[in-house]
């Protein structure tokens, strides 16, 4: 039976309770995309499924508006190209969708944030991989105990929730945040 929808947002509060304790690892990777934009360099998102979709949505928040008018933020989600994605995964592989193209992309000083709910999408970590040997800064976006995602970047956002659902909420939550933060800093 699924849970009422008082007992859901319980459960969702007490899951938002807890991102305090990341806080200081949330404002890093603030930080951290701030002064590669203010350097500028980008920031450039990749995950599947929801993540994918929350990639799209930050990368859109950064080069359009978020909550101000203000120039365009350098930003871009490595989920939207379907041509390139299609054209890799069969050429290459679907394990090689992110990092080919961060290896046409990227450059060193850029940022990537790879989300992941379990930390263990191979395709994020390829990419994480590739990013590190370019001398891109990665910030992961998991949940669960972090999975391979948390060890193999540079700073490892783990949100305290098991479930898909509740991990992607936070993600989003601390993706605006990130926005925000961005937004008023480089502006």
């Amino acid at each position: 039976m699924y849970p009422s929808a008082q007992n859901y947002f319980d459960s969702v509060t007490r899951y938002f309770v807890q991102l305090s304790s990341l806080a200081p690892v949330i404002d890093q990777a603030a930080g951290t995309m701030t002064q590669a934009i203010r350097a500028g360099h980008k920031v450039m998102f990749c995950g599947n499924g929801g993540s994918a979709a929350d990639s799209q949505h930050l990368a859109a928040e950064l080069m359009g508006r978020y909550l101000k008018d203000r120039a365009p933020l350098p930003a871009i989600a490595l989920t939207v190209d379907t041509s390139a994605l299609t054209a890799i995964a069969n050429d290459y592989g679907y394990a090689d969708v992110f990092s080919r193209q961060l290896r046409g992309l990227g450059q060193s000083g850029d940022v990537l944030v790879g989300l992941s709910t379990s930390g263990n999408s191979e395709n994020v970590l390829r990419a994480v991989d590739v990013a590190r040997e370019l001398g891109i800064a990665t910030i992961g976006m998991t949940g669960r105990d972090g999975g391979k995602l948390r060890i193999a970047c540079n700073i490892a956002i783990c949100v305290p929730a098991d479930e898909t659902n509740h991990i992607q909420e936070m993600h989003i939550a601390i993706g605006h945040y990130l926005c925000g933060f961005v937004e008023n800093a480089s502006c």
